[in-house]
């Protein structure tokens, strides 16, 4: 089954999309409790019917079958090039030091795990992906100074509240337009020009 769904936005690393029965084939299973992204099947099938005369003719007949599919990185067992990276790194990414050194002295909690960056409020920390996982020095500065931005809102910093009460909400979209300008701000005082955001190598 050839799948295309954006992994970077979803959140996965690897290329790799399969059903349950595909994963179970291979040895493997769905982790428990995670959510598989709908796909259409399209295809046809042959019937033979009377055409106008009484003959009989064979016709394909297309249909579409709906399915879910589930990203590599939601299951558990599979061979291990599943888990491989879309593209490998194909050069060894050099950091930026004053970048590297801004961010160490806001003495933010940034833990480097997963595949998704985040800013978590409750419990006050960032999230962010390997630093080889992105294309370059650049995006990878400009998602964490991103997430910085979400940072700044906590309670015991800048206690920013826009009203977001959920998921895409009005609040919620202020609060991303606001670290998205924040990101812009510093990067260009830190002399950064990042073609785009979360630029996984993923992507």
């Amino acid at each position: 089954m050839h799948v295309t769904i954006s992994n970077t936005r979803r959140g996965f690393i690897g290329p790799y999309w399969l059903t349950c029965k595909q994963a179970q084939e291979l040895g493997s299973h769905v982790k428990k409790g995670e959510q598989g992204a709908p796909v259409v099947y399209a295809n046809t099938f042959k019937k033979t019917e009377a055409d106008a005369n009484g003959d009989e003719v064979e016709r394909d007949i297309p249909f579409l079958k709906q399915c879910s599919v589930f990203a590599a990185d939601q299951s558990e067992g599979l061979p291990a090039h599943y888990y491989e990276l879309a593209n490998q790194v194909t050069e060894t990414l050099k950091r930026i030091a004053r970048a590297n050194e801004f961010f160490a002295n806001t003495k933010a909690d940034i833990r480097i795990d997963g595949n998704r960056a985040f800013y978590a409020l409750e419990p006050d920390y960032i999230r962010l992906p390997p630093f080889e996982t992105f294309r370059d020095a650049e995006s990878h500065a400009a998602t964490l100074a991103h997430e910085l931005t979400h940072w700044t809102r906590h309670p015991s910093r800048l206690d920013r509240d826009l009203g977001r009460k959920k998921w895409s909400d009005e609040g919620f979209a202020m609060e991303e337009l606001v670290a998205e300008v924040g990101s812009a701000f510093l990067c260009a005082d830190l002399q950064i020009t990042p073609e785009t955001r979360d630029a996984y190598i993923a992507s």
